[in-house]
C-alpha cells in the first residue's frame, strides 16, 4: 500500500512539472510518465485519464495547502491578523512553487472537466477559512457590521488570485508579491475595519 501511494505520489509530481512546462492542453499522458519514470500504462493504474490526473493533483496538493492554512491561522487569536496572514500566505505559495502555481493559476483553468464537472470541495474550504476569519471580525467588532460575507470573501479570493495569475504570467517585473500582499491588504481589508 506504501508503495502505491509513493508511486501516485511521484506521478503526481511528475504532472505539476509536465503541465507546467508544456501546459495541460498539450501535455500527453506519455509525457507524464516519462517524466515519473513509469510505464504510460501504469498512470492509468492511477487515474482515469488526463483531466482525472489533474483533478487529483488539485485535491492532494490543495490538501496540502490547507493544511498550511489551518495550522498558520489557528494559532492567531485576532481576525485582522488572521486575513493578513492568510494574503501572505496565499503569496508565499505561489512564490515558493512558481510550476505548482502556473497549473493552479493557469492550467486547471484549461480543463473543461475541471471548470464544468467537478465539485470542488477544497476550493470551497479554501474560501471558508476566509469567510470564517471575516465572521470572526465581525462578531468581535474588528469588520464592520454592513458588510455581506459572501460577496467580500470572493472579492477578497478574486483580488489575490488575479494578482498572483498576473505575476506567474509575468507581472513579476512590475510589482513583487510582497508589495502585492501589503498593498490588497492595507486597501482592501483596510475598507473592512471598524477603526
Amino acid at each position: 500500500m506504501a508503495g502505491q501511494k509513493t508511486k501516485k505520489a511521484q506521478i503526481i509530481e511528475a504532472a505539476v512539472e509536465v503541465f507546467a512546462e508544456k501546459g495541460f492542453f498539450n501535455a500527453k499522458v506519455a509525457d507524464v510518465a516519462k517524466k515519473a519514470k513509469v510505464a504510460d500504462g501504469t498512470i492509468y493504474n492511477y487515474f482515469h485519464n488526463k483531466d482525472d490526473l489533474l483533478i487529483n493533483l488539485f485535491e492532494v496538493k490543495m490538501e496540502d495547502i490547507l493544511e498550511k492554512f489551518r495550522k498558520n491561522i489557528s494559532v492567531i487569536g485576532d481576525p485582522v491578523e488572521k486575513l493578513k496572514t492568510f494574503v501572505d500566505l496565499h503569496f508565499n505559495i505561489i512564490k515558493s512553487d512558481k510550476r505548482l502555481a502556473e497549473v493552479f493559476q493557469v492550467e486547471l483553468r484549461q480543463s473543461t472537466k475541471f471548470l464544468k464537472n467537478y465539485h470542488n470541495e477544497k476550493f470551497t474550504e479554501y474560501l471558508n477559512i476566509i469567510s470564517d476569519i471575516i465572521d470572526q471580525g465581525k462578531e468581535e467588532g474588528f469588520f464592520r457590521q454592513d458588510i455581506n460575507t459572501p460577496m467580500i470573501k470572493l472579492m477578497i479570493f478574486g483580488s489575490i488570485d488575479e494578482i498572483a495569475r498576473q505575476w506567474i504570467l509575468g507581472a513579476e517585473k512590475k510589482f513583487s508579491i510582497n508589495e502585492a500582499a501589503g498593498q490588497v491588504f492595507e486597501l482592501l481589508i483596510g475598507g473592512m475595519l471598524t477603526r
